[in-house]
């Protein structure tokens, strides 16, 4: 099992069988970092607290707008635009096992 993946008991199993989930990490080559959604700001932008200290505005992509909603306190995946760092691209939310397997692992 790499870093990446966890073993969840399936429901319904009694603990025996395990699904295994994927954890997407931030890419540091990429300038990719966690965000935390702070305030909702409308027209697909969010205030988000990033964890090297910063506060930017956030711009949901438009790969996520349709799929995924993102809410107050959501763990995310942020791109800092590399002419404005006040401002970034919002890539990825993550789930409520994933925040769990990441603070278990210590990435949070």
């Amino acid at each position: 099992m790499t870093e990446n993946e966890r073993k969840k008991p399936a429901a319904g199993a009694g603990g025996e069988g395990e699904e295994i989930i994927r954890v997407r990490l931030p890419n540091k080559r990429n300038r990719e970092t966690f965000g935390s959604a702070e305030l909702m700001l409308g027209a697909n932008h969010i205030k988000v607290r990033c964890f090297d200290g910063v506060t930017r505005t956030g711009r949901i992509k438009g790969k996520i707008k349709k799929k995924v909603w993102i809410r107050e306190g959501d763990v995310l995946i942020v791109v800092p635009w590399s002419f404005q760092d006040e401002k970034c691209d919002i890539i990825y939310r993550y789930t409520k096992p994933q925040i769990e397997w990441l603070r278990k692992n210590r990435y949070l």
